[in-house]
């Protein structure tokens, strides 16, 4: 496993990202945030280095053009992972525990976490995505990270016995269970929308040596009802060795991302599905925020109907909390843009998302009808299809 992260502009792998800098803009080392400890292992420290401008997702997903129509307040969205610090002061006064997840050994789950929902602190620029929603910190692996559908299971129902609205599950499991799915329609059958990583995150080693992998199923997140989340980096891309799902329904940024740690005020650089579902985890914070109408069935629907068109649509958070939709007219009028909506220009990223919404007297159906045109047609390639699609071989939730 890489210790520290060169950021230079250019994307080293999967665990390096574009571009981190402090206030001078001077590029700056970030440690790597793992996502399981072996087991002599200490726990991970604090970061001594800090990013203090924006970085490359957070600009990428518009977030300061979505913030002014909602910003989480009133949602509770729980983190089942390796639990979640209730001292990281950008998550100050937001955290309630189940049991022992207030301790987070690893510092996965308080990263996932901040993603979700980071507040600005100490003129630090990098923030999560809906800065007012709560964290349930629940544990679904062991101290370590390590991950069972037991585990697992066991996070999910007591993030639906604690009163979650959102839970996103950063394991992705090669097996199911009958205790995993169940625990899974639990939470749909009370109005929870149940979130989880495509692929499990990378691992320090790869064994793959370039070779491109089958796609196949991973648990929680092929089973109906869950919103299935894939990685993607500042160019919208997956590495040629990287996992692949059967399906996805969303892809969101999750190479080389900026958060927050268990300990300290530092930040580190992670990579994985699991931080790609956690943006997703906030953008359906801000929905239900904004529309508290919304079952968590529709919020899903409205997430992905308003995604960015591609193999796999991506993220629009700006789109999912302020366009009207049909059958659904709560939607806040969201202002004209300037210009194209697009990355900002980086000569390492050229521009992977452009969404042009052109404003004019009496345009509500124009931009209805062209929206809908944009993301109706759904590319499908490298054997993806819509999740929830039966497959030709069905492996079901094999046993665990």
């Amino acid at each position: 496993m890489l210790t520290v992260c060169l950021c230079l502009g250019t994307l080293l792998s999967l665990v390096c990202g574009p571009e981190a800098s402090a206030a001078d803009d001077t590029p700056v080392r970030l440690p790597v945030m793992p996502a399981r400890l072996d087991a002599d292992a200490v726990c991970t420290g604090a970061s001594a280095q800090r990013a203090t401008t924006v970085p490359w997702e957070q600009r990428s997903l518009q977030l300061t053009r979505t913030w002014p129509f909602s910003d989480g307040s009133g949602v509770t969205v729980a983190v089942v992972d390796t639990g979640v610090s209730t001292t990281a002061s950008a998550l100050s006064g937001r955290v309630t525990a189940v049991g022992p997840a207030d301790q987070d050994c690893v510092g996965h789950g308080t990263f996932v976490a901040g993603l979700v929902a980071a507040a600005t602190v100490d003129g630090v620029r990098f923030a999560g995505v809906a800065q007012r929603a709560r964290i349930l910190a629940v544990r679904g692996t062991d101290e370590r990270g390590a991950a069972t559908a037991q585990s697992v299971a066991s996070g999910i129902a007591a993030a639906t016995a604690a009163g979650a609205d959102v839970i996103t599950v950063s394991p992705a499991l090669v097996r199911g269970s009958d205790g995993l799915t169940k625990a899974v329609e639990a939470a749909l059958a009370k109005d929870v929308l149940v979130i989880a990583a495509a692929v499990p995150d990378p691992e320090a080693k790869s064994s793959a040596q370039g070779e491109e992998p089958t796609p196949r199923d991973y648990w929680p997140a092929a089973q109906p009802g869950v919103l299935s989340v894939l990685d993607v980096d500042a160019q919208g891309l997956r590495p040629d060795e990287a996992l692949l799902p059967v399906s996805a329904d969303l892809a969101a940024p999750g190479a080389g991302v900026v958060g927050i740690g268990a300990r300290g005020t530092g930040h580190y650089i992670g990579s994985g599905a699991s931080l790609a579902a956690a943006y997703v985890a906030g953008a359906a914070a801000l929905v239900r925020s904004s529309h508290p109408g919304l079952t968590g069935a529709e919020t899903a629907a409205r997430i992905t109907a308003s995604a960015y068109p591609d193999v796999v649509p991506r993220l629009d958070p700006f789109a999912a909390v302020t366009e009207v939709t049909p059958g659904n007219a709560s939607g806040a009028a969201a202002p004209a843009p300037e210009a194209a909506v697009r990355l900002p220009d980086d000569d390492a990223a050229p521009p992977v998302r452009r969404a042009t919404l052109f404003a004019a007297a009496g345009a509500a159906l124009i931009l209805l009808v062209a929206w809908a045109a944009l993301t109706l047609p759904r590319a499908r390639t490298r054997r993806w299809r819509p999740a929830g699609t039966p497959a030709a071989e069905e492996g079901g939730a094999a046993g665990s």
